[in-house]
């Protein structure tokens, strides 16, 4: 089972990325999908999800209405878009793989089974 994000990188606030999410090794089509970010001396926390019963869209309040999380399923990658960044999204971003029959809730970081290694977000004001 593999996780790989990339996409991060620096940009100035108001700025925007897409990250990426390629996955292997497990059906993808059968797991929940699920982005979360680490900031400095911050804990984890839960960004957005898209599940794989329904399509759903999940977000954190801090993220709606500037991220958009979507996947491909042929190509198993999930994609974040993040639009007019802020200093305070400044983090490691990391997406995890929750089996379908997990449950809990979305932003709960132990409901997902796999997770990336992870791709650093530096937002510069």
């Amino acid at each position: 089972v593999q996780l790989v994000e990339s996409g991060g990188g620096l940009v100035q606030a108001g700025g925007s990325l897409r990250l990426s999410c390629a996955a292997s090794g497990f059906s993808f089509d059968d797991y929940h999908i699920g982005w979360f970010r680490q900031g400095p001396r911050k804990e984890r926390e839960g960004v957005s999800c898209l599940s794989a019963a329904d399509g759903s869209t999940y977000y954190a309040d801090s993220v709606k209405g500037r991220f958009t999380i979507s996947k491909d399923n042929a190509k198993k990658t999930v994609w974040l878009r993040l639009n007019d960044l802020k200093t305070e999204d400044t983090g490691v971003y990391y997406c995890a793989a929750s089996r379908r029959n997990s449950g809990g809730d979305w932003y709960r970081r132990a409901r997902y089974q796999y997770w990336g290694q992870g791709t650093q977000v530096t937002v510069s004001s």
